[in-house]
């Protein structure tokens, strides 16, 4: 399996998490401008490294997703807020044809791990995809798994923060089969640069309230 990593800064974290990849899998740590040595110690920890100089995360989970090579590819943020450990069930999951896209439901552990403002925001957003979807989800958090080729498929577009969103949007227009469950959320090392003040999470939203707006599959404009 593959596991992107999305990576702005993170070498304070980047120890912790690449140590909880399970045995056998491929670490994907996409560098995303980094200016604290963060590719330098992926790479002596034993991951593999892409240069994605495109600012956004959306562009670094792309990045990771082109890159990948696995039947099955998963995602997990970098900054030790979630144990990619947690993605073996996900996997097998896809793999036994019980889900076609499987999330992580957080669930805050510990002060900080998940602040007033950021919580708001995602509570906001996973009640517009209910209504714009209909698929009974709670959290758009970025632990998941789904197998490759289908991912590429949807065709995702967003660069920045809406890409996680676009993900779901798109498959569940495909009909996917989606899934979701609890994980624990852990205090971040370092700053949030997308969620971590409230500018951040303004931003996040408005990115994610452009694909809410997207019309349906069968609707959108060939390009």
């Amino acid at each position: 399996m593959d596991v992107v990593l999305p990576c702005l800064d993170e070498a304070a974290a980047l120890p912790w998490v690449l140590a909880r990849i399970p045995a056998g899998w491929r670490a994907l740590v996409v560098d995303n401008g980094s200016t604290d040595g963060s590719a330098d110690i992926a790479r002596s920890l034993g991951a593999t490294v892409v240069h994605e100089p495109l600012r956004g995360f959306g562009a670094a989970c792309h990045a990771g997703l082109s890159a990948a090579t696995a039947d099955v590819v998963c995602f997990c943020d970098c900054d030790a807020s979630l144990d990619p450990g947690l993605l073996v069930p996900f996997v097998r999951e896809v793999l036994d044809g019980e889900a076609d896209l499987v999330l992580g439901r957080r669930r805050a552990r510990g002060p900080g791990a998940w602040p007033a403002h950021a919580r708001a925001g995602n509570f906001a957003l996973a009640r517009m995809l209910r209504r714009r979807t209909g698929v009974r989800l709670h959290d758009l958090g970025p632990l998941r798994a789904a197998r490759r080729e289908p991912l590429l498929a949807l065709g995702l577009s967003d660069r920045r923060s809406g890409y996680p969103l676009q993900m779901v949007v798109r498959a569940a227009d495909a009909g996917w089969r989606i899934a979701e469950h609890d994980v624990p959320y852990l205090p971040r090392t370092g700053t949030s640069k997308v969620t971590g003040t409230w500018l951040g999470t303004w931003h996040a939203v408005r990115d994610m309230s452009r694909v809410l707006a997207e019309p349906p599959a069968g609707r959108r404009a060939v390009r």
